[in-house]
C-alpha cells in the first residue's frame, strides 16, 4: 500500500492491478502521454509495485465538440514522438525499464528502426499465437494472420514513430467537463494510425468529429481508412487471445483485408 494513501479523500481514484508492476508501467506511460497533452492526460499523484492513484475524473455525456477536442488533444499526444517504434515511455527523458502491459497481459517493448519490423512480431504474433494455443484461433485463420504479418514485413509502408496511447478504446477516453481525458494506456512509440483504428473497433461516441479534430492538427493518410484493418490486428489479437473465438474470427477477417491490399 502507498504510504498515506487515504489522506488523498475522494478527489483522487486508486486502481492495484493484480500484475505486479502494471501500476509503475502505466503510471510511466500516463506522465510521458501527459507531457505532450497536459491538458487531456489525466494526472499522476502517485504509484507503487502495487497501485497507482491518479485524479478522479467526473465524467459527463459526450458532446460533438468534446469529440472534436478529443481529436486535438490526440494529435498533440502523438506529435510528441518516441525514440523508435516499440519504444517503452520516457517521462522526463528517463525510459521505463519495467514490463509493459495491454491490459493484463504483458508484451514487449523493444525499440525497431521501422514499424514493420515492430509491429508484427510485438504486437500482432504473440497474441495470435496464444489465440491459437486456447482455441481461439483456428488453424486457418492463424495461417492467414502470419501470412498478412509477412506482407506487412515486406510492404512499402513507413510510418512515422508517434507517441501512441495503445490501448485507446473507447472505455480509455473520458469526457469530463472540463474536455477529454485519456486514461489507462499501453503507451508506446508506434503509429499514429494505430491508436485512431482502435477507436473505430471499439465505437468511440463521435467517431467521424474525433478524426476531424485530428486533421485539424495533424494529416492522416491519403488511404488511412483503407488501412485500418491493418492496425486493428493488434486489439483484436489481444482479445482473441483473452476474450474468446469471436474475436479470433475478426482477426481473421483485418488479416484477410491486409492481405487482399498487400499480399502477393
Amino acid at each position: 500500500m502507498l504510504e498515506g494513501m487515504d489522506a488523498y479523500g475522494d478527489d483522487v481514484f486508486i486502481k492495484r492491478p493484480n500484475e505486479p508492476g502494471a501500476a509503475l508501467a502505466e503510471a510511466a506511460g500516463l506522465r510521458w502521454l501527459r507531457e505532450a497533452a497536459p491538458a487531456a492526460v489525466v494526472e499522476v499523484c502517485e504509484a507503487s509495485e502495487e497501485a497507482i492513484v491518479t485524479a478522479r475524473v467526473e465524467q459527463v455525456r459526450p458532446t460533438p465538440e468534446a469529440a472534436y477536442e478529443a481529436g486535438r488533444q490526440m494529435a498533440f499526444m502523438h506529435r510528441g514522438g518516441a525514440d523508435a517504434h516499440g519504444a517503452p515511455p520516457a517521462p522526463s527523458g528517463k525510459r521505463f525499464e519495467g514490463q509493459n502491459f495491454i491490459g493484463t497481459q504483458p508484451q514487449d517493448c523493444i525499440p525497431r528502426e521501422t514499424w514493420r519490423e515492430f509491429y508484427p512480431a510485438q504486437r500482432v504474433l504473440p497474441f495470435a499465437e496464444m489465440a491459437r494455443e486456447r482455441g481461439n484461433l483456428s488453424e486457418q485463420d492463424y495461417h492467414d494472420v502470419r501470412a498478412a504479418c509477412a506482407s506487412i514485413e515486406s510492404a512499402d509502408y513507413h510510418p512515422p514513430v508517434a507517441r501512441i496511447h495503445g490501448d485507446l478504446w473507447a472505455g480509455n477516453l473520458l469526457f469530463a467537463q472540463e474536455g477529454p481525458v485519456f486514461i489507462d494506456p499501453a503507451a508506446h512509440g508506434g503509429a499514429a494510425l494505430t491508436d485512431i483504428a482502435m477507436l473505430a473497433l471499439f465505437g468511440a461516441p463521435f467517431f467521424d468529429h474525433i478524426v476531424r479534430g485530428y486533421r485539424s492538427i495533424a494529416p492522416l493518410e491519403e488511404n488511412w481508412q483503407e488501412l485500418i484493418p491493418l492496425h486493428q490486428m493488434h486489439p483484436l489479437a489481444v482479445h482473441a487471445a483473452t476474450h474468446g473465438p469471436s474475436y479470433g474470427s475478426e482477426l481473421a477477417q483485418a488479416a484477410r483485408a491486409v492481405l487482399a491490399m498487400w499480399g502477393e
